[in-house]
């Protein structure tokens, strides 16, 4: 496999990695967010923290979007500093999914992470080393 070939499949690897973030990023915010919103209304939590909880969870939902976007860039703007971003944006997504797991139990949600965080580490570790970018 010659070394343009090796690049395009981690390319193709961690596009689809950044695709199920964003398509899980979007239906936490979309398809999450009314349900919280709506048990947080409901509850007997003091408005603080009921907002402080919706912050939560839009901002985490939104820091995944930035992840996904940041990896992308790395991931087609080739630069000596794209397999490092790309693998940290990856283990930092991928090391939220055992906390996920322990705290909610296995769900669709930190299965898709769990799926696009390992496509992205596996391609980013594909890339060429820094050295010879």
């Amino acid at each position: 496999m010659g070394m343009s070939n090796r690049q395009r499949i981690a390319q193709i690897l961690v596009a689809l990695g950044c695709v199920i973030v964003l398509v899980g990023s979007g239906l936490h915010l979309g398809g999450g967010y009314p349900i919280i919103s709506a048990a947080l209304a409901k509850s007997n939590l003091d408005d603080a923290i009921r907002n402080a909880l919706r912050a939560v969870f839009l901002m985490i939902g939104m820091t995944w979007i930035v992840v996904a976007l940041v990896t992308l860039i790395a991931t087609f703007a080739i630069t000596r500093t794209s397999k490092p971003v790309t693998l940290l944006c990856g283990f930092a997504l991928l090391l939220q999914v055992p906390i996920w797991a322990d705290l909610m139990g296995w769900f669709v949600g930190n299965e898709m992470f769990l799926l696009g965080a390992g496509l992205i580490v596996s391609g980013g570790l594909l890339f060429r080393s820094w050295r010879s970018a």
